[in-house]
């Protein structure tokens, strides 16, 4: 089963997808977008291209569970995607995904522009292995 995951930003959307098996990441890229619909579009196309069985997509809850405006944006936006591209769109807690990407990247000595065009992808990684290590174990 393949898997593409979306850490969903104002400006820029890590995207990371699964190996054909749903066992690794295979491949990572930011999607760069103008604003929520220009985003959605980008996303749609990439869905219909990669042709994923399932989408999952980072949700921003707050640290005390709560779901915010961050949280709603991606509620909202799994729902445009699941209409537009006919594929299972799930949501999945990213709570520090984004500040373990820069970590990772820092350790490696990624700084600057150069961590900045890469955390998006990288906290994608992260939601993908989560997600699929769940769907191992019969969680998801």
């Amino acid at each position: 089963m393949r898997v593409l995951a979306i850490d969903y930003g104002d400006a820029r959307s890590g995207v990371a997808i699964s190996d054909a098996s749903g066992t690794l990441t295979g491949e990572t890229l930011v999607i760069r977008a103008s604003g929520p619909r220009a985003a959605e579009s980008k996303l749609a196309e990439l869905i219909e291209e990669k042709r994923p069985d399932r989408v999952v997509i980072g949700n921003p809850l707050n640290m005390d569970g709560t779901a915010g405006a961050r949280s709603e944006r991606s509620r909202e936006l799994r729902d445009v995607l699941a209409e537009r591209t006919g594929v299972r769109c799930d949501l999945w807690d990213e709570r520090r995904t984004t500040v373990d990407a820069h970590r990772i990247l820092s350790e490696a000595g990624f700084h600057g522009a150069k961590r900045k065009n890469t955390v998006d992808a990288v906290a994608a990684s992260l939601i993908l292995e989560g997600y699929l290590a769940a769907m191992k174990n019969g969680r998801v």
